[in-house]
């Protein structure tokens, strides 16, 4: 397995595993001694980097990674993240955000209990709260780190601005947001600005939601639970619209023997040393596959190629309901 780290010293594998998807946001739950399987099958080819949150489900994620680590302890690194206003006791979760220091500092608790160990490798704010000032929230896990509870910490969905001040503070080690040839506004500022830092990125939705595995058009049918049903650019017309970016996708495969999510993730790597991209799964084969694009080496004339041909694609549809891009890039 290829290394890359994050930031200047947390090394983890090319690619990372997304589990939010096993238990959450895509239609029901899958089986868990499924998903353990399929997460000790990640572990045995090579990936030892997972990634949860208190959010997905709530909890029930956490404790399924939890479980599923617990033979490796301590030689994985494990992302979870704080942020969204979940009850401590109920796990009932609100409509709004909760940055609030004290209120960090139970989450990790929680979130150790869940996870079953001793640090948290890497602890993301999931949003940025814009009742409390970063600088607090950093305070909150400047505390953790010196306690021992936090290795790591970062940012999702943050602005320039915010990272700098957070940066300020306490170095920020990763950043995650959505990135791919679907969602490429992070290439205006953000990647510029976490080159200068020195801050690793974190693409979710590489494969656009897997729209980008080419497994999708205007007649796929989702589960009534699947968020994607709730997202601008997943109506029928929205993927009819979008669908010259697949066929992009689709023609450059063909051509290298591979499939397009292999091209989607291989151009994502190709991008930055230190872009490590989480493309979730809940089947062998497509963990497989997505692994795959670690290997697939693109050139400068693949990459000028796929580069040309997608700035004349004009991506429809927003990526995001209206109330959940609202939490993004403060």
């Amino acid at each position: 397995m290829k290394m890359r780290t994050l930031g200047k010293t947390l090394e983890v594998s090319a690619l990372g595993l997304g589990c939010m998807g096993m238990s959450s946001a895509y239609g029901p739950a899958a089986d868990k001694q499924q998903m353990i399987t399929l997460i000790h099958a990640a572990i045995e080819r090579g990936v030892n980097f997972f990634d949860t949150a208190e959010a997905y489900g709530p909890w029930i994620n956490e404790e399924l990674v939890g479980e599923a680590l617990a033979s490796v302890k301590g030689q994985v690194v494990i992302a979870t993240k704080f942020g969204f206003d979940i009850d401590l006791q109920t796990g009932v979760r609100g409509s709004g955000l909760n940055s609030r220091p004290e209120h960090i500092k139970a989450v990790a608790d929680a979130s150790l209990k869940r996870l079953n160990v001793d640090t948290l490798d890497l602890f993301y704010q999931h949003r940025v709260d814009p009742n409390v000032p970063i600088e607090d929230v950093v305070g909150a896990i400047t505390d953790l780190i010196a306690a021992g509870k936090v290795r790591h910490y970062g940012l999702s969905e943050a602005s320039v601005h915010t990272i700098r001040r957070a940066h300020a503070v306490h170095p920020v080690t990763a950043v995650q947001s959505e990135y791919s040839l679907w969602w490429r506004e992070p290439e205006l500022e953000l990647l510029p600005t976490l080159e200068e830092l020195n801050i690793g990125f974190v693409p979710f939705s590489p494969l656009g939601a897997g729209f980008l595995t080419g497994k999708i058009d205007e007649t796929t049918q989702f589960d009534s639970n699947d968020f994607r049903n709730h997202v601008p650019r997943f109506t029928a017309e929205m993927r009819k619209a979008n669908q010259g970016l697949v066929d992009l996708l689709r023609g450059v495969a063909a051509e290298k023997g591979v499939t397009p999510a292999q091209i989607a993730l291989a151009w994502l790597l190709a991008r930055k040393p230190w872009i490590v991209p989480i493309p979730g799964t809940t089947k062998l084969h497509r963990l497989e596959e997505n692994l795959g694009s670690i290997t697939l080496q693109l050139t400068p004339t693949d990459l000028a190629v796929i580069d040309e041909a997608a700035e004349k694609i004009q991506p429809q549809g927003e990526r995001l309901p209206q109330a959940a891009l609202a939490m993004t890039g403060r």
